[in-house]
């Protein structure tokens, strides 16, 4: 799969601009304003958990079984979307491939998303049409009714852990990730690697990626209490933060595959084994790599059915979506 050169050069750029401003995404409307990365709304009756499903992947609506390539949508009338960082990429090719609009176009329109916590605020509130988003925290979901949304399952990604090429340990079983995180291993001797203080780096308890950091890895452990310096809020400035280790390789941080390997990836760091299996694409689709994760599609359930919102997202859901996700550089959860 081909790197993206134009995310890798302006990441630094809108990360920045995405510390400043929260903003749902839409080619024909400006940002919106910051909100709290609690991601509360209007308060539902009932607190979703964890154990609720997103509902499986639907199959070809019909709609678009027969679809010639031509523009589905405008730049006019095609629906505010919002989601997450990693995730960019991917709705700049669906913006692409719907309006027939030149892809360089579609990156530039696409370059902002309000990140997984505040998207799914957003779509419930009403201040987005549709989301590309990934799993978003317990914390977030606490203030949503899921319910009222619909959420499929498009693309497959996984949480990936990085360190220093330099230093001598390039794998870790799970086991032994729960242990440096709950704070019982704190120097990479105790793991067979140089006399050194392990630095390991977490996330914002609301960012996509320290949920699935908390779903697929610790669990029920809690986290050992990291100080500020080492909670970076985004994933761009975590991957910063363990590349100014690199001349004495001693941190270890986590975030997407995706994100890690084609938007914002750092010479001198590297993607570590888990359970001894190397992340890749290959392993990503094949299922060998244990810490998976899917990405959705979201809509609202009340959409009417000649929505903008609903045709993009049975239009995603479609063969041509999923070819659209391949083109981006994804892996798609559907078969062909």
């Amino acid at each position: 799969m081909k790197l993206h050169r134009y995310w890798r050069k302006t990441a630094c750029l809108w990360i920045a601009f995405l510390l400043l401003t929260g903003c749902g995404q839409t080619p024909s409307s400006s940002a919106q304003p910051e909100e709290s990365s609690s991601g509360s709304g209007p308060q539902s009756s009932a607190s979703l958990s964890s154990s609720q499903s997103p509902i499986p992947l639907a199959p070809d609506p019909g709609r678009f079984k027969d679809w010639d390539g031509s523009p589905i949508l405008t730049l006019e009338n095609y629906p505010q979307m919002d989601g997450s960082t990693a995730n960019l990429p991917l709705m700049a090719q669906v913006l692409h491939k719907t309006t027939g609009i030149s892809l360089e176009e579609a990156e530039t329109l696409s370059s902002q998303c309000s990140t997984t916590p505040l998207a799914w605020g957003s779509l419930a509130r009403g201040d987005a049409d549709i989301l590309l988003v990934y799993e978003a925290a317990e914390s977030t979901k606490a203030g949503i009714d899921l319910s009222q949304l619909e959420i499929t399952s498009v693309g497959r990604d996984a949480l990936v852990f990085i360190n220093n090429g330099e230093n001598p340990i390039d794998r870790l079983t799970s086991q032994q990730i729960i242990d440096i995180y709950s704070g019982q291993t704190t120097n990479w001797k105790e793991l067979g690697g140089n006399d050194q203080e392990i630095v390991a780096y977490q996330r914002d308890e609301t960012s996509g990626s320290q949920s699935l950091f908390v779903k697929l890895v610790m669990k029920d452990v809690p986290l050992a209490e990291a100080p500020t310096e080492l909670k970076p809020i985004g994933m761009g400035m975590l991957i910063d933060g363990l590349a100014s280790y690199r001349n004495e390789g001693n941190a270890l941080g986590y975030s997407v595959f995706y994100y890690a390997s084609y938007m914002y990836s750092q010479p001198g760091l590297r993607l570590m084994a888990v359970d001894g299996v190397f992340p890749s694409d290959e392993t990503i689709a094949d299922g060998s790599y244990p810490l998976l994760n899917d990405f959705f599609v979201v809509i609202r359930a009340n959409e009417p059915e000649d929505s903008p919102a609903r045709l993009l997202r049975d239009w995603i859901l479609s063969p041509a979506g999923r070819q659209a996700i391949i083109d981006a550089g994804y892996i798609p959860v559907s078969q062909p």
